[in-house]
């Protein structure tokens, strides 16, 4: 597990975190949001400064759940909506047992855990919260002495970068990065007839995502977690906005006199306040159709903020739904299509890299190009493949930012167009241009703007090949693969074969291997941006002349690094000319006539190029000094046949002339 952050004490002993300092700098990113208007009124202060007895959650679990404050952070609300329903997921989350206000052992800080990139990772913070007037200015429980929403609040800005950086989100994220879940996302259909272009890219396949049925769910209604969204000012809604989201508390079947059933569905609203005007309201038309004790049941289960619609509404009003696969108490994710236990996982780290694994979508010719994985399905069984890409930017840039009007206009900024294509094959026996060409036995169909592409589907036993791809040719990004089944699987990355040289009737390929390695203040030199590449590793070689022989590659290089796909250095290297009698350092200063770059974060880099006979050098390096790793380099020249010939000619007079030497000592 990875930490964020580090410890410093005052003088009085209370803990104030360095790294996530009480200044704008933690408040804001480029000012591009309402907060801005705050700067000069806020003041930091500890619970203990705000309330007389402040507790983390209050006795009733009712008031714990959040209310909205200032911050436009409502995708991340309604994903700690879901923590309080949830009790081993919320101590996750927040570890239970750290000292409290009042303790002896306080020290002014508490610890939680993210999930980020396949792993936990704790965010320390300090207990120093933006307030107005000694109240707080975000994010709060309903009971004003609890404040595990607003602590939580303040560690998720402190790894996202800033408050402001929470301004506008998606909850499948949210939910992600507190749970360590899959999260889906459907759309309920547009209702406003917008001629709004896609938000999504459709390739080959000519298939389209199919629309929701939430009875799918009917199996894990219980568990699942479920959120509602608008991109829109709803009629119902009585104060206007753009994007909003809420958490559906719970929807059932409710049979009205007349005999027929009406779904209904009771949604909270994380500003705390009921903002709808429909038939179910309290005082709503809806319940004169349904029996007085049922209907006085149902809203008596209404707490602050809440409201009942029925299906109707439901698809009519919000635009798309988010559903996280519940987690059950020993780890395992549960699938919201069968309710099965999905028991067996495995995650892959990944990377497209323009002019090597960035081949683009199914359109596109260098499609092949894109990493591949091998899952092995022992067992028929259900199966669940998640892609999940990292944004471009680094959660603690400060000088990334995103359209404000929505949450889902921040996808097309941070993330590519992605999507997931399945074949099944025979291992060693199939042709890999030939089998792409045919239509997946399952696929996401479309590339999404989204960080999560997801597929599920009953697969029989047998090998199946997995490609993630991104929409455009050459769109970099890293990601992680995550596959969970209910039937034992296994999962591994297909390392890329080096494309075959090329042969020809009159020349063969001799290849010589070579073993190296950098070392950091000494042979690690880095990339020719810094002066010393000179100290990189040297490898001579030379190309002979050869007759009668068509102009074409003739030299084939390349580079393998021994380091894991989780920890990759970014390599390259470049091929110098070496003059007669010239130097080797000395050559470095020169420029290559040769070159495999940009460096790439991979495990292996090749390079097929035509030089003419002459002395030459590589030089193998990472992109930046000491960095130190072990490496592979293999040579592959093309030499003639004739060539060949006089060597073997020349090798055997050389053993005989030996063999008479010795008969007549």
């Amino acid at each position: 597990m990875k930490e964020e952050g580090g410890a410093e004490m005052t003088g009085a002993g209370l803990f104030e975190d360095q790294d996530f300092p009480c200044e704008d700098t933690s408040l804001l990113c480029d000012s591009s949001t309402p907060i801005a208007k705050l700067q000069g009124d806020i003041t930091w202060r500890r619970p203990q400064e705000i309330c007389q007895c402040p507790v983390l959650f209050p006795t009733n679990i009712n008031l714990a759940h959040a209310k909205q404050g200032l911050l436009g952070d409502c995708w991340f609300l309604c994903a700690c909506t879901f923590l309080l329903k949830r009790q081993h997921l919320l101590n996750k989350v927040l570890p239970p047992g750290q000292p409290l206000w009042g303790d002896t052992t306080y020290k002014g800080s508490f610890r939680f855990c993210f999930w980020q990139r396949g792993q936990w990772t704790d965010v320390t913070i300090d207990d120093r919260l933006p307030c107005i007037n000694s109240t707080l200015c975000f994010s709060r429980c309903h009971a004003p002495g609890a404040f595990w929403v607003a602590l939580l609040e303040k560690a998720y800005a402190k790894l996202r970068g800033s408050y402001e950086l929470l301004w506008a989100g998606q909850v499948s994220e949210a939910l992600v990065d507190l749970t360590g879940t899959v999260a889906e996302q459907w759309s309920l259909g547009r209702a406003d007839g917008s001629d709004e272009e896609p938000q999504s890219h459709q390739d080959s396949d000519q298939i389209r995502r199919k629309k929701f049925n939430l009875r799918l769910l009917k199996s894990v209604q219980d568990d699942c977690i479920l959120t509602c969204s608008t991109h829109k000012t709803s009629e119902g809604v009585s104060e206007p906005g753009q994007y909003h989201a809420m958490t559906v508390m719970e929807w059932l079947d409710v049979k009205r006199e007349s005999g027929r059933a009406v779904q209904l569905f009771r949604i909270r609203n994380p500003w705390g306040r009921c903002c709808w005007g429909g038939v179910w309201t309290l005082s709503g038309s809806g319940w004169s159709s349904v029996d007085p004790v049922c209907a006085s049941d149902l809203q008596a289960r209404l707490s602050e903020g809440e409201f009942w619609l029925d299906e109707a509404e439901f698809v009519s009003h919000f635009d798309d739904i988010t559903v996280g696969y519940p987690i059950n108490k020993d780890g395992h994710l549960k699938s919201i299509y069968t309710g099965n236990i999905l028991t067996f996982n495995h995650q892959h780290v990944g990377r497209w890299v323009a002019g090597v694994s960035a081949g683009g979508c199914r359109n596109s010719s260098s499609y092949i190009n894109n990493p591949k994985f091998w899952l092995k399905v022992c067992q028929r069984g259900e199966i669940l493949v998640s892609l999940l890409q990292y944004p471009k930017r680094n959660s603690t840039e400060k000088n990334a930012r995103t359209p404000l009007s929505d949450g889902k206009s921040t996808k097309h900024h941070n993330y590519q167009a992605i999507a997931l294509h399945m074949w099944k094959v025979e291992k060693k026996h199939f042709n890999l241009s030939r089998l792409l060409n045919k239509p997946p036995c399952a696929s996401t169909h479309c590339h999404a703007y989204d960080r999560e592409a997801v597929l599920r589907d009953l697969l029989e036993p047998g090998y199946y090949l997995v490609i993630p791809s991104t929409y455009q040719p050459g769109a970099e990004a890293h990601f992680l693969l995550r596959v969970f089944s209910s039937s034992s699987t296994s999962f591994t990355a297909l390392k890329a074969p080096a494309p075959s040289l090329p042969l020809s009737p009159d020349s063969e390929w001799e290849t010589t291997y070579f073993q190296g390695s950098w070392v950091s203040g000494s042979t690690a030199g880095g990339s020719r941006n810094f002066l010393s590449h000179r100290q990189n590793p040297c490898f001579p070689f030379t190309v002979h002349a050869e007759p009668t022989v068509k102009p074409g590659v003739n030299v084939r290089i390349s580079l393998h690094q021994s380091r894991p796909d989780t920890d990759l250095l970014p390599i390259g290297f470049h091929v110098y000319k070496v003059p007669e009698g010239g130097c080797e350092q000395k050559v470095k200063e020169e420029d290559p006539v040769a070159s495999c770059i940009p460096h790439c974060y991979t495990q292996a880099i090749s390079l097929d190029c035509c030089l003419p006979p002459g002395c030459y050098t590589i030089v193998p390096s990472t992109y930046e000094p000491d960095c130190s790793a072990n490496f592979t380099l293999s040579l592959a020249l093309r030499v003639h046949r004739q060539v060949l010939k006089s060597q073997e000619r020349l090798r055997r007079s050389i053993q005989e002339v030996s063999h008479i030497s010795v008969m007549q000592s």
